[in-house]
């Protein structure tokens, strides 16, 4: 087992308060940080030039709004918890096992926008250097090992220093457009794309354009993977944690739809003179945007602006699809060699990704993969926010192997329905509406069934028993209280403990998911009754 947590960064487990030492500012800075990837230029150039200005605005602003939406509970609890998206996941609706399937589904967001960014960065090295684009998805990938690989204070350093030149390199092409073609801005919003959508509303290419921006829903996760790390929130500082949470959580994408839009005035701007396709790889509008103030000098001032946003975004993708896979793993094989050696997997996927040429599927992908995602984060959303509050779920994320029933059918069973019938849709077995709406579907399906479920079920499979160490009834108060771990005899604070009847004392949650030999014996009589272990004496450290 992994016990060097510096580096591990509390991989499958809660992160304790004394781990939390970070500021909401420099959280939250560093979260935003993991938004400067250039996907967002070119899915909103995607949707615009597939679908035109009108439909194109319309369905960036509409997933935006979903996103933000959906993101605010989700954020709060993360925040407030010190959990990442799949313990947040687990005791939100999925159970135990029920939410492998969406570490699975969280791991294919990182190395899909991993192998997307690297693209990106890769065009740009073949711009600038004349390096062969499968040279440069090699070294976009090993770039990012030894950043990753050093976990969250290492991260934080290199979002810091890399902040204020991504602000410049991101806002002086459209200070540039604004002197030099004013005239470009009005012009585009009359754009009606390159396949002959038009420029006027299209409700088919509103549903499937919302459908592509809607990919973006799980990035929530890793924003919750800083998140996590926020300080407990106090009176002297409520206000600037409650604004940095929703900066650093939902508010995201209020910066990636504008994004998504300057990406797309910027591919507008650039189509007459490098074509469609080159207009959709955000190098080549870069270049055009800065050609009238830098001149020669643009393609390179472009080309650093690229690298530093692509290395920023894929840190984050790296380290959020290594912590995903730990998770993953950890509940299959009951081994956790430690979260750095799944760095390399995802990076593995990710390379043979660019190297299949995904960018250039770019939309069908995105929309495909968006009606999982959305299924998956909209049961959660809609269990931290209806179910908690009508009483079918406990009040506070229960996250630990001992208290939770292996599946849970109020989010595992609502996000499976939701997404199986969204993919029909989105293949046409329902016509063309339904094939538009697809996401739709599974965004409504997952908020109707998941507190539908809930209810008739009472909310009996949340837990299979009570936790008499932190749930709502134990008499402890100190959370930041230690106890010492009967298997790994290391101390950990009290969410992170779990009584253990097998090993008669309290257990560490990452020592209770790696034993392979209890046979659930907590949770379980071979009656299947419930089981009450009381808690032994603790000695605090």
């Amino acid at each position: 087992m992994a016990a060097d947590e510096s580096r591990e960064d509390f991989s499958l487990r809660y992160a304790p308060h004394s781990y939390r030492r970070w500021s909401p500012t420099m959280v939250a800075s560093t979260a935003l940080g993991g938004i400067a990837y250039l996907a967002d230029f070119a899915i909103g150039a995607s949707i615009v030039f597939t679908y035109g200005f009108t439909s194109g605005l319309a369905s960036i602003l509409c997933a935006a709004t979903i996103i933000f939406i959906t993101g605010v509970p989700i954020a709060r609890a993360c925040a407030t918890y010190g959990l990442d998206m799949d313990l947040i996941t687990r005791g939100a609706g999925f159970g135990y096992f029920g939410s492998t399937l969406t570490s699975l589904i969280y791991a294919s967001f990182t190395f899909i926008f991993f192998a997307l960014e690297g693209s990106i960065m890769a065009q740009a090295m073949h711009e600038v250097a004349g390096l062969p684009l499968p040279v440069g998805y090699l070294l976009t990938t090993l770039v990012v090992i030894p950043i990753v690989f050093r976990g969250m204070g290492a991260l934080a350093k290199v979002q810091a220093w890399t902040q204020p030149l991504w602000l410049i390199g991101l806002v002086l092409p459209f200070v540039v457009l604004a002197f030099h073609s004013p005239g470009s801005f009005s012009a585009f919003t009359h754009f009606g794309g390159t396949e002959g959508a038009g420029s006027g509303f299209s409700w088919t290419g509103f549903g499937l354009g919302t459908g592509v921006a809607l990919s973006l829903i799980a990035q929530i996760g890793e924003q919750a993977d800083y998140l996590r790390f926020m300080p407990a929130r106090t009176e002297s500082h409520r206000g600037r944690w409650n604004l940095a949470v929703l900066a650093a959580g939902p508010g995201w994408v209020i910066i990636g739809a504008a994004k998504q839009l300057g990406g797309a005035l910027l591919a507008f701007v650039a189509l007459g003179a490098v074509g469609r396709t080159h207009a959709l790889e955000p190098i080549a509008p870069q270049v055009e945007a800065l050609k009238p103030w830098l001149g020669s000098a643009a393609l390179p001032a472009a080309a650093l602006f690229v690298v530093v946003s692509q290395i920023k975004i894929n840190v984050t993708n790296a380290y959020s699809g290594s912590l995903s896979w730990s998770n993953f793993f950890s509940r299959v094989t009951h081994r956790h060699p430690g979260r750095v050696w799944y760095i390399f997997l995802n990076l593995a996927i990710a390379l043979t990704l660019m190297e299949m040429n995904m960018f250039a599927a770019l939309n069908r992908l995105l929309g495909f993969y968006s009606n999982v995602g959305i299924a998956w984060i909209a049961a959660v959303a809609a269990d931290l926010v209806i179910n908690k509050r009508m009483g079918w779920s406990p009040k506070y994320i229960e996250f630990k192997r001992a208290y939770l029933y292996a599946v849970n059918p109020a989010g595992f069973g609502s996000m499976v329905i939701a997404s199986t019938v969204s993919i029909m849709a989105f293949f046409g077995l329902f016509g063309e509406y339904a094939e538009a709406f697809s996401t739709f579907i599974a965004a409504g399906l997952a908020l109707v069934l998941c507190p539908l479920i809930a209810w008739a079920t009472k909310g009996r499979y949340y837990l299979a028993r009570p936790n008499p160490v932190n749930g709502p009834d134990a008499a402890v108060e100190d959370v930041t209280a230690t106890h010492t771990c009967r298997v790994c005899e290391t101390a950990y604070e009290l969410p992170d403990i779990a009584d253990c009847p097998v090993h008669s004392g309290p257990v560490c949650s990452l020592c209770c998911s790696l034993d392979s030999g209890c046979g659930d014996a907590c949770t379980r009589r071979p009656t299947g009754e419930p089981v009450l272990m009381p808690m032994p004496t603790l000695r605090t450290d």
